[in-house]
């Protein structure tokens, strides 16, 4: 299959949402990553995203509407979801939500409830109102690679896979959205995301966080959202996350890489200098800017060849939990607090 990338204006949207009506599979951006999409009711559509990313079958899809309007006859809309649909749609933010019969089983991973969302990319807005369809759109990556924030991210995992990648540019939010269970009495954030627990609790009155955000599921535990069961973000070599105090940070660091082999450092603007020659590059001085550029580097570093990854970590609160979630899957949960 040739895989054109063209630029997302408008006659590339209007062949992108033909492509959809006829089944195929597109990857368009989003605000956060690069999503993978097909239409969420073509079972063999869904199945077609499936086998270009070779993402397994027990990890459920969210599903992309252009308004809430649309999410009528696909799920059971609560009073709380109402609420939060108001405050932060189109935007960052997916809901867990009881589904219909409408939505085959393969989109949801067989399970009883469906996430959707609304993203804020004018791109994916376009292109959602155009084929008129909810589109299942997981990222564009091949399964457990870093999730692209690049038109070049996508093409680089899915050349001969898909038959168009739409090109807007970069993302600006550079992580996947947060994903926040309201099947239950009170809202629960099973991915953090640019939305905060904090956020959504100002809106619902009080929010919970899933206890396996910061850990790896249990043998036979379900995974109700994408992003918590497998092998995600994780880049060709090891991967080590370090937290703590500043200097206690850069002194743990530099005694890892001067015992290793072939490593490279990743740390916050502001400590770069001290780490003298030694391979070093920046990942921001706050926890946006760091999930703004976390995946870029990532995949930057498999160009390298390095074989371990020393990465400055952040306190997993706030904006904070976002980085360090996608930060200690994509090390494996190798977290050193010093």
């Amino acid at each position: 299959m040739n895989t054109l990338c063209l630029p997302a204006d408008e006659a590339a949207v209007r062949q992108a949402a033909e492509l959809f009506r006829q089944g195929q599979v597109v990857a368009f951006p989003t605000e956060t990553v690069y999503g993978l999409g097909a239409n969420a009711l073509d079972e063999q559509a869904v199945r077609a995203i499936f086998a270009a990313k070779e993402r397994p079958a027990d990890n459920p899809l969210i599903v992309h509407v252009a308004h809430s309007e649309q999410l009528e006859g696909l799920c059971e809309v609560t009073g709380t979801a109402r609420k939060l649909m108001a405050a932060y749609w189109p935007g960052p933010m997916t809901m867990l939500l009881r589904k219909t019969n409408a939505v085959p089983d393969v989109t949801t991973a067989g399970l009883p409830s469906v996430a959707v969302r609304c993203p804020r990319h004018p791109v994916a807005l376009a292109l959602l109102d155009a084929c008129g369809l909810p589109i299942a759109a997981p990222s564009a990556n091949r399964s457990g690679r870093p999730s692209p924030t690049t038109a070049r991210h996508v093409y680089e995992d899915m050349q001969g896979r898909i038959p168009l990648i739409l090109d807007g540019g970069a993302c600006q939010v550079g992580v996947e959205s947060t994903v926040v269970d309201l099947t239950g009495p009170i809202p629960c954030v099973l991915r953090p995301g640019a939305v905060t627990p904090e956020d959504i609790a100002a809106v619902a009155g009080q929010c919970t966080v899933a206890p396996s955000v910061m850990r790896p599921l249990k043998e036979g535990e379900t995974a109700p959202s994408p992003g918590m069961k497998h092998r995600h973000y994780a880049p060709k070599a090891k991967m080590t996350v370090v937290v703590g105090g500043d200097d206690a940070v850069v002194s743990e660091l530099i005694r890892r890489y001067d015992a290793a082999e072939n490593a490279v450092i990743l740390a916050h603007d502001s400590l770069l200098s001290r780490f003298g020659s030694r391979r070093v590059y920046p990942l921001g001085d706050t926890p946006l800017a760091t999930a703004h550029c976390l995946f870029q580097r990532l995949r930057e570093m498999d160009e390298t060849g390095c074989s371990l990854i020393l990465a400055q970590g952040w306190e997993a609160v706030g904006e904070g939990l976002a980085v360090m979630n996608r930060m200690a899957r994509a090390a494996a949960f190798d977290i050193v607090q010093v």
